[in-house]
């Protein structure tokens, strides 16, 4: 037995706490609540919700008219329908043109949440749970234009939907990451650095990381899927953890000196921690390029105003840029 087990193989054997916790607590008693229960299920670690995301949905299954369940996988039983009618399109329509039945969507938000780990920009734990509502989405083979093949079927573009729910509501585990591990995983990937290890490694070296945790600022949002040969690739990108738009930065183009120092303290106090302002401009870009070599120019100038931390950092994404 390995007696220092990994934190990703520790946080595998948190999963079925975590699983509990999705269960027992409704909805509609809201994140709050999912919060108390995890620490009451996992009193070593200090969860804190940090970020929701929504606006996604995910294809659920197919009903009857009258709103019994014919499979819990619309994909799985389109397909399935499909190679019935020996992969003949027309057919399948002329099948089940006339049956009434309707396709599900998984309308859902996903809350993060983070428990700090150690002392590294990566040392954290971070947790997804999704809040999943089934809605009736639309009637299959019913919609116009009629559809040729089975994505316009099963998946057509309806814009602003608000179906019908499906049942209730429900809290689902999606994922439980130890970001520093993902991070180490991702440079097996390829041996040069990526973006995402430059990103961890700048808020190490800098202000931001002397005062809060990467964790408590951003959250990463994984993508995984496989290339050419099966491998599995990993994608890392670090989303802020606010709700709504970046802070507005004041500072137009030829700002320099005192007046872009200011805008500068003023984006970081709106975002809430020092040198802020470099980091969205790597990833929201909400501030722009020109802001990092007319902060250099002002240094050489002998106008300081950053850190020489934060400096350093600046004149080195001068030197070998990146963006997320």
């Amino acid at each position: 037995m390995n007696a220092n087990p990994s934190w990703t193989e520790r946080a595998k054997a948190l999963e079925p706490a975590i699983v509990e916790v999705c269960m027992l607590i409704p909805v509609s008693a809201g994140p709050g609540a999912l919060t108390k229960e995890l620490a009451r299920h996992l009193p070593d670690l200090h969860f804190r919700r940090t970020l929701c995301r929504g606006g996604w949905y995910r294809l659920g299954g197919v009903l009857t008219a009258d709103g019994k369940r014919v499979s819990d996988d619309l994909e799985g039983w389109a397909e399935m329908a499909l190679e019935a009618c020996d992969g003949d399109f027309e057919i399948l329509r002329e099948e089940y043109a006339d049956k009434g039945l309707i396709a599900t969507r998984r309308v859902g938000r996903t809350h993060y949440f983070i428990a700090q780990t150690g002392d590294k920009p990566g040392d954290f734990l971070q947790l997804e749970i999704e809040d999943l509502q089934e809605t009736q989405a639309h009637k299959l083979f019913a919609q116009p234009p009629a559809p040729t093949h089975l994505e316009e079927l099963v998946d057509p573009d309806l814009g602003h939907h608000n179906g019908q729910p499906v049942g209730l509501p429900c809290y689902t585990f999606r994922r439980l990451t130890h970001i520093g591990d993902l991070l180490a995983r991702i440079r097996h990937q390829k041996p040069e650095a990526q973006p995402i290890h430059r990103f961890a490694e700048d808020w190490g070296n800098s202000s931001a990381g002397h005062a809060t945790g990467l964790g408590n600022q951003w959250i990463i949002a994984v993508r995984e899927h496989l290339d050419r040969f099966r491998q599995t690739i990993i994608r890392a990108q670090p989303v802020p953890a606010i709700d709504g738009e970046a802070p507005v930065f004041s500072a137009r183009e030829g700002t320099r000196e005192l007046a872009l120092h200011d805008a500068l303290v003023a984006f970081d106090r709106a975002a809430g921690y020092p040198f802020a302002w470099y980091f969205h401009m790597l990833t929201t870009k909400a501030v722009p390029h020109w802001v990092a070599r007319v902060v250099v120019e002002d240094a050489m100038a002998g106008f300081a105003y950053l850190p020489r931390r934060d400096e350093d950092v600046v004149r080195h994404w001068l030197h070998a840029p990146y963006a997320l």
